[in-house]
């Protein structure tokens, strides 16, 4: 015998094992489908409610004058309760409306803190000063502008942010 006629047996051989395994798994395989699936087959009422189920459309169409309830649930909205506005303090106008030229002197104005340049301001009384502030002032050194270009602060805000300036530069 050969080389070649060995090899060609032995292969031979090697193939239809194989094929005979795969054959016995394949009626393995079909006897324990048979077993484990019996009960669920195409005709049984379970399959048929389980494939309607999975081929139901997501949406429904209804046709103009029809009418049906939805299925979503329903959200109750609270209604939003009105913001209660807080009164800013002296030094918070101060830091956000009144540094701007205060800080640096801009336009004529007292430097916070400078006693010299509130001491003629602080004469004139602490009621001038916030009727300046509060309705704009033109002077020989510069101009103030109503509520420092802030109109939305109230007057209670402004006359806190005099107060304190003054206090600073006493």
């Amino acid at each position: 015998m050969s080389r070649d006629q060995k090899f060609f047996d032995m292969y031979s051989l090697v193939i239809g094992v194989l094929v005979i395994f795969a054959l016995a798994i394949l009626v393995l395989a079909m006897k324990m489908s048979n077993l484990t699936q019996g009960v669920y087959t195409r005709d049984g009422a379970e399959y048929q409610v389980e494939l309607a189920d999975r081929i139901r459309p997501v949406g429904q169409v209804y046709r103009s004058g029809e009418e049906h309830a939805s299925s979503a649930p329903t959200v109750e909205t609270q209604s939003e309760p009105e913001p209660v506005a807080t009164a800013l303090s002296g030094p918070q106008v101060y830091n956000t409306a009144c540094l701007a030229c205060h800080g640096a002197g801009i336009g004529g104005a007292p430097i916070l803190g400078d006693t010299a340049g509130w001491a003629g301001r602080i004469v004139q009384g602490p009621e001038m000063l916030k009727q300046h502030a509060l309705q704009g002032f033109s002077g020989g050194t510069g101009y103030m502008p109503p509520k420092g270009g802030r109109m939305d602060l109230s007057d209670a805000e402004i006359e806190a942010a005099v107060d304190y300036m003054i206090g600073e530069a006493t």
